[in-house]
């Protein structure tokens, strides 16, 4: 049994909300670099803004976007795992530190409905999965307001097939225009039920911008999808050009069978998310 200290969970939770606020993936950038070649105009000037904001953040240590965004935490717990205390609470402390001493921006209200800033952007939103092993995986993900607002399930019948799912995903793109700050990474999720397809969708954009789905119904609609949605014209920042997304994401689950959720959670073009396993 492998026990790991409340304290390391919260300095690691801390280092990790600032690095994914700060520091953009080198895949991402890449990604977006390799987007620059193929636009022209004003969709180019565009992705070379982008590209210099990005490294300046990462150089200067200040984050990428003044929304720094809800803080999502995926844990991946082993069963030789014994942590000396509170979890969650250990992770929202990390996240207040972070926060904080990091010098972002409290994006949080302690309700919906009266929207009084927590001041220190907790609580997280926290998912727990348990595994075997004596590893304890933490993925943060600060969630932008302006990507998630165009995020949209819909629970769709078996009979919309393959054609409905396309049509949703590129609704659900088209509605957000520039609101999303593309070039997108669009995560879809696919079965299971309302909640669970939510979730496939968040989980979706975990996955490292460049990798392709084992799945080979997901792997041909991720192409498919890719191709389709870029062919929108929307282009980064939604004022046109080849490149509305980076990259799509499909993870799928099996479902009822008078069923069809499909779930698209959107993410900007920093697609925010660091990993430590502890």
């Amino acid at each position: 049994m492998k026990t790991i200290d409340t304290n390391i969970i919260t300095n690691e939770v801390k280092r990790l909300c600032i690095e994914a606020a700060n520091i953009i993936d080198k895949k991402v950038l890449c990604s977006i670099k390799n987007a620059m070649k193929i636009e022209q105009g004003l969709s180019k000037n565009i992705l070379a803004q982008i590209i210099e904001n990005d490294e300046i953040a990462s150089n200067e240590n200040v984050p990428m976007c003044q929304d720094t965004g809800i803080t999502v935490v995926f844990v991946e717990i082993g069963n030789e795992v014994f942590i000396n205390g509170s979890l969650e609470d250990a992770i929202n402390k990390g996240v207040s530190l972070g926060y904080t001493e990091g010098y972002l921006r409290k994006s949080v209200v302690k309700s919906p409905l009266n929207r009084v800033n927590t001041k220190d952007n907790t609580p997280a939103i926290i998912h727990i999965k348990h595994t075997l092993g004596d590893k304890l995986k933490i993925t943060i993900c600060p969630k932008g307001a302006g990507s998630e607002n165009m995020s949209r399930v819909k629970m769709l019948v078996p009979a919309d097939g393959i054609k409905g799912i396309k049509n949703f995903v590129k609704e659900t793109v088209s509605l957000a225009g520039g609101r999303a700050c593309p070039p997108l990474v669009v995560g879809v999720g696919i079965g299971g039920n309302l909640e669970k397809s939510a979730l496939l969708a968040k989980e979706a954009l975990l996955r490292n911008i460049d990798d392709e789905a084992i799945d080979l119904d997901a792997n041909k609609l991720e192409k498919e999808l890719l191709a389709e949605i870029n062919s929108l014209n929307i282009g980064p920042m939604g004022l046109g050009g080849k490149t509305t997304a980076l990259a799509v994401k499909v993870n799928i689950y099996p479902c009822h069978i008078a069923s069809l959720p499909v779930a698209v959670n959107l993410q900007c073009h920093a697609s925010r998310h660091k990993v430590v396993i502890l």
